[in-house]
């Protein structure tokens, strides 16, 4: 286990992350989870998760998979995906669920079993008791990750994302998560920018104040002050953060940043099972 230290300092508080070699110390158990989720570490990155040649047969898999990526625009950004990001689909939901398992069946026709593998990884790694593709009480399945690309120019504003507050009202059965916690996996880093900027702050209520209307994200004052910490991923790392506390991805110059992602939610706080979702 190694810290690093990259971070701003606020009252005495240390916003950092901490890098575990899974490839020699492959049982954590459950106690980086916690501290993740506690808001007491800003990024868990896991070294050795994968073995290098199922990784990179991973990435052959997910560069037949790029055609059939799609891109939600907004004024101030875009999200361009392979496979439904659920939080822009929450008031359309049968679209949604359709979409989820056209992508679920695509990423299997074209042999891309990460996520099944980096979940499998995970629960061994920190001794989970079950980590599951999420799905709803009448069977409908959520997609089980989703391939995020961000080409040359673009950034990703600042923001959270947080299903027990986003989903309150929709019936989903994601609204009574009472954690969660971001996986990631970079497929492809780009040759500058895209830093991953985190920050020592979860979202609340009053925060709506500083939300930018009809926009992405929150306006820069919501977390003024604020510890934050910067990290640039590279090819072949896996990581985790709290996405419920405010981040922001940083403009990509050059190779496209390619990640394949999902949310971890856990139903209690004994953090031992979880669902997965993209």
């Amino acid at each position: 286990m190694r810290h690093e230290t990259q971070a701003t300092t606020r009252r005495a508080v240390t916003w950092d992350r901490t890098t575990y070699d899974v490839a020699h110390h492959p049982d954590l158990g459950p106690e980086p989870l916690r501290r993740l989720g506690a808001g007491e570490t800003a990024v868990i990155r896991l070294r050795g998760l994968l073995e290098p040649p199922d990784f990179d047969r991973a990435r052959r898999s997910a560069l037949d998979l790029l055609g059939s990526a799609s891109t939600v625009n907004y004024s101030n950004g875009s999200l361009t995906t392979v496979g439904p990001y659920l939080a822009a689909h929450l008031d359309r939901l049968d679209p949604y669920f359709e979409q989820s398992a056209r992508a679920n069946r695509r990423m299997a026709d074209a042999g891309f079993d990460l996520p099944a593998r980096v979940r499998a990884a995970l629960r061994r790694t920190f001794g989970l008791e079950s980590l599951q593709p999420a799905r709803e009480p009448d069977g409908r399945a959520y997609g089980e990750a989703v391939i995020r690309l961000h080409a040359d120019g673009v950034r990703n504003p600042l923001h959270n994302d947080h299903i027990a507050r986003d989903a309150q009202g929709t019936g989903l059965s994601l609204a009574g998560v009472v954690r969660q916690l971001s996986c990631v996996v970079c497929l492809q880093e780009c040759d500058g920018g895209g830093e991953l900027i985190t920050y020592a702050k979860p979202w609340e209520p009053r925060d709506e104040r500083w939300k930018v209307p009809t926009e992405l994200g929150y306006r820069a004052g919501v977390v003024e002050g604020v510890p934050r910490h910067v990290f640039r991923p590279q090819t072949y790392d896996v990581y985790l953060i709290n996405p419920t506390h405010y981040h922001e991805i940083e403009e990509v110059r050059g190779a496209t940043r390619t990640t394949l992602g999902f949310f971890l939610g856990f139903t209690d706080d004994t953090l031992t099972r979880a669902v997965a979702w993209g």
